[in-house]
Order: structure tokens, then sequence, then C-alpha cells
């Protein structure tokens, strides 16, 4: 018996010591490495990677510049009476005084609540342009309740980035970092005032990379499973360190809550933008002057190519800086400027970055031969300063709702437009306005406003400013067709 157990006692410590042996193997395994690419999903919440900080150490040093934006938009509405006797004119010659008062403008107060992220000492915002575009009022409430009334620096639809500024100095700020150095399971944090219950933070990873919703002009998405609702909307993306790398603008989701597929502006799109509005007032973007597409698999072979990869020219208008350094259509381009490209997005992003007079280097295939062609940069038509709502109604109030732009040929690939076509496209039309009723509509092409011909917005105002009067004559370009329309007020 005595030899019995003493055989049980030595086969217990020996198992014993076999469990603190390969357990502390585990432990090893599950927290080697170098900090950055952990095996053990807690390691890297646990501490920030340069900075050997916690992550609520973090959170807590750039929660104080992440702020609550409130913004109060006026919005004009005619309510046209739909009755027999508002249709027929002999009742309405009897009555019109009547609809005269009956359709005067009204007004209604449309609000906005969101995000913002100060990113200067000196009072700087980056937000959402799609919270504050057109307001009359935004006011900022920083977390320790100090609130501010801001006023717009400047504002960019066609990426959905808009710059604030209020009116104090030493306020907290959160340290711009790089999207680019950006990976896929990387850990993120969104901070914003979601359904304006207070600030909140969730926590969530890098999901996708330069994703495209056709949203606005200039996508490059940072896509993320951190939870993203309504109102976050201009908050902050940051890193473990602390570094603000991306703007939080939209959500992919049924039911109008988070679902876990959520999106951001990446921060180098959006520093460029703020830098151009802070130096020049306004969006100053390069400009080739081509209609960029996708290459598919069916169209490699047509063009010699080795994959689908690159940007295939269907387009080259005349006189552009594509046009006087040699571009032609059928081209495909597959670098700009040292840089792989692969999609038109990319293309797209790539020549608004370089800014107009810079000389660029574009690597292109032609007829399967690989060639490289210099193009100076020109200035982007479409990013004219422009013209707003408010100053069209005040030149004419045949206008009011209606929101124009100079046609641009990325309005020309979306819609078709052919190069010969020139005027300004309508981007908005609101509803029950005299242009609605007339039959404009969004992507109508105006190339004469009575009887002259109009280039741009520049001639727009100039032919506006010439001839008020309360009817106006359109010659309009639709879907390969010209059709007069006469509106009056």
């Amino acid at each position: 018996m005595r030899g019995i157990m003493s055989r049980i006692k030595w086969l217990s410590a020996a198992l014993l010591f076999s469990c603190i042996f390969f357990s502390g193997m585990l432990v090893e395994v599950l927290f080697s490495g170098d900090g950055q690419n952990t095996p053990f999903p807690g390691a890297a919440l646990a501490q920030s990677h340069e900075a050997g900080e916690s992550l609520p150490d973090v959170v807590e040093r750039v929660v104080p510049a992440v702020v609550y934006i409130q913004s109060k938009t006026i919005i004009k509405q005619r309510e046209l009476a739909d009755s027999p006797m508002s249709r027929d004119p002999r009742f309405r010659r009897f009555f019109e005084d009547f609809f005269k008062h009956y359709n005067m403008p009204r007004e209604r107060e449309q609000q906005y609540l969101g995000s913002g992220v100060i990113v200067g000492e000196d009072g700087y915002i980056l937000t959402n342009n799609h919270l504050v575009q057109n307001a009359e009022e935004i006011e900022v409430i920083l977390p320790d309740k100090r609130q501010f009334d801001a006023k717009v620096v400047g504002t960019d639809p066609r990426s959905d980035v808009a710059v604030l500024k209020i009116d104090s100095e030493g306020l907290p700020v959160v340290p711009l970092g790089s999207s680019e150095e950006l990976r896929l399971g990387q850990t993120v944090l969104a901070i914003g005032y979601p359904y304006a219950v207070g600030q909140t933070v969730t926590r969530g990873i890098v999901s996708a990379l330069g994703r495209s919703l056709d949203l606005v002009d200039y996508e490059d998405f940072i896509q993320t499973d951190a939870a993203i609702n309504p109102g976050n909307s201009g908050g902050a993306l940051i890193n473990t360190r602390g570094e603000l790398v991306g703007i939080n603008t939209a959500i992919y989701s049924k039911s109008g809550g988070n679902q876990g597929i959520g999106f951001a502006i990446p921060i180098e799109l959006a520093r460029q933008i703020m830098d151009s509005i802070i130096e020049h007032g306004r969006v100053i973007r390069g400009y080739v002057g081509v209609v960029p597409q996708d290459v598919n698999p069916d169209m490699k072979d047509f063009f010699g190519l080795e994959d689908a990869n690159g940007v295939l020219l269907s387009h080259v208008a005349e006189d552009s800086p594509a046009d006087r350094a040699g571009l032609k259509r059928g081209d495909v381009v597959v670098r700009f400027n040292g840089r792989q490209v692969k999609t038109s997005d990319e293309f797209r992003r790539y020549a608004a970055e370089a800014g107009p007079g810079i000389k660029v280097k574009v690597e292109i295939i032609r007829d399967g031969k690989n060639k490289e062609i210099e193009i100076r940069m020109g200035e982007h038509p479409a990013d004219e300063p422009a013209i707003d709502e408010r100053d069209i109604e005040d030149r004419n109030p045949v206008f009011l709702g209606v929101g124009l732009e100079t046609l641009a040929d990325d309005h020309r690939q979306a819609l078709n437009i052919p190069s010969k076509v020139k005027g300004v496209i309508i981007t908005q039309i609101d509803r029950s306005t005299s242009a609605e009723k007339a039959g404009l509509k969004r992507g109508d092409v105006l190339v004469e406003v009575n009887r002259k011909r109009i280039t741009d917005i520049s001639d727009f105002r100039d032919v506006l400013d010439s001839t008020r009067s309360d009817k106006v004559l359109l010659l309009v370009y639709r879907g390969g067709n010209y059709f007069y329309v006469a509106i009056s007020e």
C-alpha cells in the first residue's frame, strides 16, 4: 500500500509540474510579439503601441477635443394650391390676389445634430459638409460645456468635408495621424455624439479600405465595425495612439442604426481639403481633362493588358492638360506620379491632390506598349466658387430652390453628356418650385438663358444680372435632346 501511495504522489507531482510547464509555454506564446502584430487580441487593446499608454488613458486625452455641433437652416418653400380653380386660368384670373398670397414663400427651420473634431488650438474644427451646408446658425458645444458660435471657413460638397472656426485659444486638439498606414484588422475608436445622448466612445477594427459608395465625387472611405449611429457624423475615428485617422461620415443600415458597417473619410483627404480651404478660401484641385473608367477582365485583351488593373481613358477633353500632353482615348493609365493606379476613383483622387501648375509623370499602356508622359496639371473647373441658392434667388426669384454647378467631366461621365455640350448643370431642385413645375430636373444642363449662350457659372450670373425679369427662357439639354423651357415666378 505504501508503494502504491508513493507512486500516486509521484504521478501527481509530475502532472502538476507538466501543467505549470505547458501553461507557462501557452502564456509565453499568447503574449509574445513585437507589440504591433501580437496574436493575442487583448494585448493590442491594453496599451497604445508607441507611448505605452492604456486605452482609457488615450481616450481621456482625446475626448476633450471632440465636440457637439448643432446647426440650423432656414428652408423656403412654395406650397401651391392644388385644386380645379388653381389650374383653371378662368378662375385664377378672378382669384389672382388670393393665389398670389397663398403662394408666398414660406419658411421652416431644419436642425442638424452631429459631431466635430478640434484640430487647431486656435479653434479650427473638421466636420462633415452635410451638417453645416447653408446653415444660418452653427453652435459648437465642448465636453466641458463651453458653447461657441461657429463660422464656416469653407465647405466641400464633393468630399463632404467642412472646416469651422470658433473664437478661442489654447483649445484641446486631436493630433493628425496617417490613414495610409492603416491595416485591415487594426483597432480603431469612434468618438462622437450619436442620437444626441452625449459623447460616446465605441471600439472596432478597420474592416476595409478604399471603399466607394457613390455618395460624393471624391471617395476613399475607411470601413469600420466600430458602432457609428446618426449623430456620429463629423466625429473622430482614432487609432490606439490617439491620432485622428478619419472623419466619421456614413453608415450602411436598413434600420437607421448601427449594423457594424460604418464609413470614415481618410484624414489625408480631409487634411488636404482643410489646408486648401484655410489657405485659399476654397478647394483647389488638379485637373487632367479626361474621363476615366475601370478596366474589366473582358477588356484587357483588346488593349494589350496583362491584367485588369489600370484606368481606361474613354474621353480626352479638347485643349485640356491631357490633350496638350498627348494622351489619347484608349490609353490605359497604370501609374500616376509614381503611384500605382487600379481604379478610376484612385485616378480622380490622385489627380485632385496634384495642384494646378504641377508637372506629373503618367505611365500608360498604348497598343500593348508602356509609355511615360509628362502632364502640367490644370485647375478643376468644377471647383470654382459655387453659386449659392440664396445668391441665385437674389438675382432672380425664378431660380428659388435650384442648385447649379459648372458642367464638368465628372458630370459628363456620370450622365453621358458629350464634350460639345457646355453650360451649367442642375444639381438640386426643390419640389413645388417654379423650376420644378416647369419640368426641370436634376441633371438638366442649361446652355442658354434668355437666348444668350452660357458656358459656366460666371456667365450664368452675368446673364441674370443683365436681364432681371420675372420670366426666363432657357435652352435645356437632356438625354441627347435640346428643348426650350419658359419659367415665370
